[in-house]
């Protein structure tokens, strides 16, 4: 089941305690979508994560920038648009 939700122009991740925003997101050649809705401390997210499974959980901005340029920020525009969804 799909926890990315489009509402108002915005995309959302629903947790188990809510919809949270999505404040940034990175999208891959392999398919893998990371979508943060915190930033615990510079350069590190909390978010969802689509890869071969949907997870929650932690990831950085540097392990995501070394596999530059399959990995690449999605514009704030296009979020609304992005991820996999059910």
């Amino acid at each position: 089941m799909s926890r990315l939700v489009s509402k108002d122009g915005k995309l959302y991740v629903d947790m188990s305690t809510g919809l949270k925003p999505v404040l940034r997101g990175w999208e891959s050649w392999s398919g893998w979508y990371w979508f943060a809705t915190e930033e615990t401390e510079p350069g590190l997210f909390f978010g969802l994560v689509q890869g071969f499974e949907e997870e929650i959980g932690y990831f950085s901005l540097r392990e995501l920038m070394e596999n530059a340029p399959k990995v690449w920020e999605i514009p704030q525009d296009n979020l609304v648009w992005s991820g996999r969804r059910d």
